[in-house]
């Protein structure tokens, strides 16, 4: 099950939101070390996590576990790329109605390989999903040069918008993402495509 929540305000009330930010901070922070803030040494939050974000939550249907989610964040708003690293754009940050950021791709470290690969293809597939039904022409972000390498396999049309920068011991870059009808097909064809039943809440709108 997907759940997608537009609060982030409301995550102290909120279980999904709890588990996503918990699971955050064990991949970001104890797994990759990354310095990033933990708040009551439990979640990982930073100054994106604005009522502005969406988040796509992949939960497992029996026992509402956390397996897979992701941050999206309008390119009209403070933004990661926009904010942080536009000097890893050639042409400067898109920007516009259709254009959204990803970040925090969040696996859950407590999944067999065949789980983790399960649920990042949920996930790329809810995304892709997400995209279509609310007018999201292109999806930018910033990644690791390896982890851009498993990206552009998934099937979708993906491109770098700049060269390869160094940010510490890692090397990063920034990527856009298009998403149109010849997207669908894409995953398909790459054996990443994995419908399920993608549930709003909070929101308002109907689920699809």
């Amino acid at each position: 099950m997907i759940t997608q929540s537009t609060r982030a305000h409301d995550a102290p009330g909120n279980a999904s939101l709890r588990a996503m930010f918990a699971a955050r901070k064990q991949v970001f922070i104890d797994k990759l070390q990354w310095d990033l803030p933990a708040l009551d040494g439990r979640f990982e939050l930073d100054q994106f996590d604005t009522p502005d974000a969406r988040y796509l939550i992949l939960l497992d249907p029996d026992d509402l576990r956390h397996r897979a989610s992701v941050r999206l964040l309008p390119t009209t708003a403070p933004h990661l790329l926009g904010d942080v690293y536009p000097q890893l754009c050639a042409d400067g940050p898109p920007s516009g109605e259709g254009v959204w950021e990803i970040s925090r791709f969040c696996l859950d470290p407590a999944q067999t390989p065949a789980e983790h690969r399960d649920a990042r293809n949920q996930l790329v597939t809810a995304l892709a999903d997400y995209a279509l039904h609310h007018g999201i022409s292109e999806y930018v972000g910033v990644a690791e040069a390896g982890w851009y390498h498993t990206i552009s396999k998934f099937g979708w049309t993906c491109r770098t918008l700049g060269p390869v920068h160094r940010d510490g011991a890692c090397r990063i870059l920034a990527l856009s993402i298009a998403v149109d009808e010849d997207t669908l097909p894409g995953l398909q064809r790459t054996g990443t495509y994995a419908p399920l039943v993608l549930k709003f809440e909070e929101s308002g709108e109907p689920g699809l």
